[in-house]
């Protein structure tokens, strides 16, 4: 570890706060940009428009998403996390209050595809946190910790929205979601700062595009794979519980705030797992497998309408997520800190097209066959995964961790240019 900047301890403390910064960023922007589908039965009375088209409505800030990522990623690696986060998810702010006060379904879609523009700026900026404050040993968990704000998110969402909508109506959701996110910029662009020693120029990144890897593309092609089921689940099971099962929404969006905490919970353990091994892929291949247990049992029981159905849709929402900070830190650390805020947005572009793509596909399906029918192309798209998850030559970490808990900065890659000590087994 370098001798330049605090004490080990002030810096364990710093680092931990910077990316709790980085947490309340994202989760609080998720709100507005990834928490509609839970006041989807909102959405289709307020507007009067099909299932198909709602869930459009709901995931309209996906589009701007797709859009902005790589930019964000790409200022970030200029100019650092605070500008990024103070900015984008400030700006997120003001775009979804303007929503709150638009009726025409296109500038409704238009206002949100920008929000989702403006906070995707989160989504890059928490990730950068964590592999430039924190050294390889440590990053499983602090990168399961950065993706609990998804799920963090999520669960307030759930707990939050729906009674808010109940009571105010689709603008007193809007109005709720911009106050989150404006506080939250705002302490980021007071709070964020840099890390007090320079990070070396290592790793994949460092002597040239990261995407020379095949590595690197098997990562983003597990995770866009992975996106499916996960876009599912969270957009139609709300919308399943309340059609198929007859649950209120209120209930209902409890259920899934409830399997967001326990999604969190698997996160980080996920994470502590990684860490404990060495390895990134081969956890997140065993994750994948329990994934399409579960989703098998999901299938069977929306398709027969049993008690299955709810109690699986649960355990799925928990397990579909499980893997996801695996694959965004495994593909950060293939990119290296000069490349990372590009990779990392790169990563989260293939998964909001993916998003964009199925949400009304799984529509049509639903419309058609029944939720089984969506739940079952979850499945077969996470069994297509397992042959793609770049697990060949992973290797366990190295470089063992010194008296203060530290590492080494980088790993060598697997002989066959798979992920390598660092990036062997992130919504």
């Amino acid at each position: 570890m370098s001798q330049d900047g605090p004490p080990p301890q002030g810096r364990r403390a710093r680092r931990w706060l910077m990316l709790a910064l980085g947490v309340n960023a994202h989760t609080s922007v998720t709100l507005g940009l990834f928490g509609l589908p839970l006041v989807m039965p909102d959405i289709e009375r307020h507007f009067g428009v099909s299932l198909p088209v709602a869930g459009v409505i709901a995931n309209a800030p996906g589009l701007g998403v797709m859009a902005a990522l790589v930019l964000w990623g790409a200022l970030a690696d200029r100019h650092g996390e605070r500008l990024v986060l103070g900015v984008g998810v400030g700006l997120a702010a003001v775009l979804l209050g303007a929503v709150a006060l638009a009726t025409p379904v296109w500038a409704v879609i238009a206002l949100l595809a920008l929000a989702g523009a403006a906070g995707s700026a989160a989504m890059v900026g928490g990730g950068r946190i964590v592999l430039r404050w924190f050294d390889p040993p440590e990053r499983g968990v602090a990168m399961g910790v950065r993706q609990v704000s998804y799920t963090l998110g999520m669960a307030a969402g759930a707990f939050v929205l729906p009674p808010v909508a109940r009571a105010h109506g689709l603008p007193g959701v809007l109005a709720v979601c911009a106050a989150a996110a404006l506080v939250a910029a705002v302490l980021a662009a007071a709070f964020l700062g840099e890390p007090p020693r320079a990070v070396a120029a290592s790793g994949a990144g460092a002597g040239g595009s990261p995407y020379r890897q095949a590595a690197l593309w098997r990562v983003h092609a597990t995770s866009a794979l992975h996106t499916v089921p996960q876009i599912v689940l969270s957009t139609y099971g709300v919308t399943c519980l309340v059609r198929l099962y007859g649950w209120d929404g209120v209930d209902a969006g409890r259920l899934f705030g409830a399997a967001a905490i326990g999604g969190a919970v698997v996160r980080v353990a996920a994470g502590r797992w990684s860490d404990r091994t060495g390895l990134r892929m081969r956890p997140l291949l065993l994750l994948t497998l329990v994934s399409m247990a579960v989703l098998a049992l999901l299938v069977a029981g929306t398709f027969t309408a049993s008690p299955l159905g709810p109690a699986a849709l649960a355990a799925a929402a928990v397990i579909t997520v499980a893997g996801n900070g695996l694959a965004y830190l495994a593909a950060g650390e293939l990119a290296g800190p000069g490349w990372a805020g590009r990779v990392l947005g790169t990563h989260n572009t293939l998964q909001n097209l993916v998003a964009f793509a199925v949400t009304p596909v799984a529509g049509v399906l639903i419309t058609g066959s029944g939720f089984w029918g969506a739940f079952a192309a979850g499945l077969a798209c996470a069994a297509l995964s397992l042959p793609v998850i770049p697990v060949r030559g992973e290797r366990r970490a190295g470089p063992a961790t010194g008296k203060d808990g530290h590492a080494g900065e980088d790993g060598a890659a697997g002989k066959d240019g798979d992920a390598g000590e660092e990036t062997g087994a992130r919504l």
